[in-house]
């Protein structure tokens, strides 16, 4: 009961979020096409690319849709949903953790769903709409929400595990905001154009293999082996965040803000 009360005022929060950035509608509607249009110029690019050649690192255009539209999604259902892990340094260093620390829920689901970025509904949006343009087909569709949720994990437990070091260590945001781009400007590239220590360092140092490359391979050529992998990679990770964010705040420090979060 106490863990359905706290999801419950949770996803109130995140449904209060998103209403009060839908007060100014033509700026809400506005974000979230340029957005949409912002990746697609993208994707122009390998348009182009694949008229000279057949494929890229083994990857064709449908390959290569699939992994722009699932890095797009992971990353605007991440930020739609759980925002504020990406400011978690600023939080910590700043001493603007006591808001969260007196009220009556949960700390760390309290910090995640406190904000919520509305562009990120056009990374989502966006990413839906590649992958149905690559070859609608049901199996694939629910493997790729599927894989947009994993990949939403991962990249969200990356950020926390990374800005929880804020509690030991100075100037992690900068560090933190690095490592995410590293992960998403990889992410829009096929695995198969990097080799060796490079390949195995995306795979198992930062998340980008699990979290677009493993589940693209999944998509277009089943194998459940690899899709248990992709869920056991996004548990752990998360396993893994949590414990670092709450063994380090037993070492927070309280800034004495007088401030309310409403």
């Amino acid at each position: 009961m106490s863990m359905r009360n706290q999801l419950r005022v949770c996803l109130l929060s995140i449904q209060y979020n998103i209403m009060r950035e839908m007060i100014n509608k033509v700026t809400f509607l506005t974000n979230i096409c340029f957005m949409i249009l912002n990746n697609a110029s993208f994707l122009v690019q390998w348009v182009i690319l694949f008229q000279l050649k057949d494929e890229i690192g083994g990857y064709t255009l449908k390959e290569i849709m699939l992994l722009w539209g699932l890095c797009a999604s992971s990353y605007g259902l991440s930020h739609i949903l759980f925002a504020r892990v990406f400011s978690l340094p600023e939080l910590i260093i700043n001493g603007k953790l006591d808001a969260y620390l007196v009220l009556p829920k949960n700390v760390l689901l309290g910090v995640m769903t406190s904000s919520t970025n509305t562009s990120a509904i056009g990374d989502l949006a966006y990413g839906l709409i590649v992958a149905s343009l690559s070859g609608f087909q049901v199996k694939r569709m629910l493997l790729f929400l599927l894989f947009t949720v994993t990949g939403a994990v991962m990249i969200t437990a990356f950020a926390l595990l990374l800005g929880s070091l804020s509690f030991w260590l100075v100037r992690m945001e900068l560090f933190g905001d690095q490592m995410v781009n590293v992960v998403i400007s990889f992410a829009t590239y096929p695995d198969g154009i990097f080799k060796g220590a490079v390949k195995t360092l995306l795979y198992f140092m930062i998340p980008t293999g699990m979290m677009v490359y493993q589940p693209v391979h999944v998509m277009t050529d089943f194998d459940l082996k690899g899709l248990l992998v992709v869920i056991g990679y996004a548990g752990a990770l998360s396993v893994a965040a949590v414990t670092v964010f709450y063994r380090g705040l037993r070492r927070y420090s309280s800034g004495n803000l007088m401030g309310a979060r409403v």
